[in-house]
């Protein structure tokens, strides 16, 4: 009996000195703080009047929408089913002013050849053929003149030697060795 109270309170003692559970500290947060913590910002826009907001579409599919705001957007497009398998080929144009005071006008068609913008404003490639730098062609020939020296020596080591072809695997299992 003695030995079981021993046992015991010498579990006792040892359990205080054990370190004691904390729980983990949390993650460092990375980000923009929660919803709760941000200061409220309003940003007031000026109302924007519709001027012109005009929809058609017919029973064939067809369709036109025309729309125009006070702060200078436009948009006009219109469209059908007349393309492959029934697709729809839009054309139309949108019109504003950029921030910093450039008017933007872009016309457009979409049909089996994809979206086809067309602007002064957008990037154009380069004409092509464009001269062609001498390096480059020279580049090219050395390329062409080491694959045909290449070609014409495998073409002499196949012809030279014969080596006959490897025998086909042994379909039957025999004892090991």
């Amino acid at each position: 009996m003695y030995i079981v109270i021993f046992i015991a309170l010498a579990t006792v003692a040892v359990a205080d000195q054990l370190p004691s559970y904390d729980p983990p500290t949390p993650a460092p947060t990375y980000g923009a703080p929660a919803a709760s913590n941000r200061a409220a910002i309003e940003v007031v826009l000026p109302p924007v009047a519709i001027l012109r907001d005009d929809r058609t579409q017919d029973e064939f599919g067809s369709f036109s929408v025309d729309f125009e705001a006070d702060n200078g957007i436009v948009f006009s497009q219109s469209g059908s089913p007349n393309g492959p398998e029934d697709s729809v080929i839009k054309s139309g144009v949108y019109a504003y002013t950029a921030p910093d005071g450039t008017f933007v006008e872009v016309k457009y068609v979409a049909d089996e050849n994809g979206y086809q913008p067309q602007s002064d404003l957008l990037p154009v490639a380069p004409e092509f053929p464009h001269p062609i730098p001498q390096f480059v062609l020279d580049q090219i020939a050395k390329a062409a003149e080491e694959d045909a020296a290449a070609a014409r020596e495998a073409a002499s080591s196949r012809s030279n030697s014969y080596a006959p072809p490897p025998p086909p695997p042994s379909t039957e299992y025999g004892a090991p060795q």
